[in-house]
């Protein structure tokens, strides 16, 4: 399991606080077992968030599907091969056909 990232902590740790400040002040329970169930619901809001914050992300376009590192490597030593000319038609073919012109 991979270790939270410091956004990751920031946002639980601010959502617990936050949501059972809130909760307490909105709700006026003044009962220990009010209060236990409002922190219990602040944590769970705290680790729901913390889990669905956005980590680091792999980018999708750079590996389309049907494509492995291994065929870019390839058409990189192709592109030495075969001159400067080879080197731009590998660089297009890396290219989304959606961001071409």
């Amino acid at each position: 399991m991979p270790r939270p990232t410091a956004a990751q902590l920031a946002y639980g740790s601010a959502t617990v606080v936050l949501a059972t400040l809130a909760m307490l002040l909105l709700s006026g329970v003044t009962s220990v077992v009010g209060i236990a169930v409002i922190a219990l619901v602040g944590l769970c809001l705290g680790l729901l968030v913390s889990v669905k914050a956005v980590g680091p992300r792999r980018s999708k376009a750079a590996h389309p599907v049907g494509t492995s590192r291994t065929d870019h490597t390839t058409t990189s030593s192709v592109a030495s091969v075969q001159g400067p000319a080879r080197q731009a038609s590998a660089a297009e073919a890396r290219i989304p056909a959606s961001l071409r012109r």
